[in-house]
């Protein structure tokens, strides 16, 4: 009887465990949007452009940037300074959110579509969670074909620089935002199962889908619903 209770105190120490990872993942999750709002509002506030000078270098200086971020939030997970780095990420998405909420913000109906594509966030994130959290269907397979998809949009992104079509640009959208919905999945119940247990790396997975989903939704209602003075 000793080593099956022992085992049935592991398990439960293991969930407990699991539990806590996603609980603080979520309140940092929460965490990170006000600094992400604060560097947003800095950003209109100034008029910010990060990408006023060539498409190309900027959007490779932006990517040197970010991965710099993401580099040092991953090798400092475990201490403060990882989630010092973190808050620092977001608020510099922030500043790069400002530049597409500036154009938003030129339309009539802006303010609606920004409150719409918050919205629609908002409501996949919590479909995908509670989805990753009850359903007894195992998404691990689903990391190889996820990443090849993100490398394909990304090549994508970096073709529409020099093409500048917007046929392809509404595509690209509409794909970040399938599989921005399909990563929250894929993250979330890695979570849940054990398979991530920090909550720093964790937070910063599941920011940047939120993130990506957000700004793709605000570009399709532009592109599709913008209505102009």
């Amino acid at each position: 009887m000793q080593p099956q209770y022992q085992g049935m105190h592991t398990s439960g120490a293991l969930s407990a465990g699991q539990n806590r990872v996603l609980r603080n993942t979520y309140m940092m999750l929460a965490a990170s949007m006000v600094p992400t709002a604060l560097g947003a509002l800095v950003g209109i506030q100034m008029r910010f452009s990060f990408f006023a000078g060539s498409p190309m270098i900027s959007f490779l200086l932006f990517l040197g940037i970010a991965w710099g971020f993401m580099w040092g939030i991953e090798r400092n997970k475990n201490s403060g300074l990882g989630v010092a780095l973190l808050l620092g990420f977001t608020f510099f998405m922030g500043l790069m959110l400002s530049r597409i909420l500036q154009i938003a913000l030129g339309f009539s109906n802006g303010g609606s579509m920004i409150a719409m594509a918050a919205g629609g966030t908002a409501i996949t994130f919590f479909a995908m969670a509670t989805i990753a959290s009850t359903t007894k269907r195992d998404f691990s397979n689903m990391g190889s074909f996820l990443m090849v998809g993100m490398i394909v949009i990304l090549l994508a992104i970096v073709a529409n620089i020099f093409f500048q079509m917007p046929g392809l640009s509404l595509a690209i959208s509409g794909a970040i935002v399938l599989i921005s919905a399909a990563w929250m999945l894929y993250d979330i119940q890695r979570i849940v199962r054990g398979g991530e247990t920090n909550y720093v790396s964790a937070s910063l997975s599941v920011y940047l889908n939120l993130y990506n989903m957000f700004v793709s939704l605000l570009h399709l209602l532009m592109a599709l619903t913008g209505q102009r003075d």
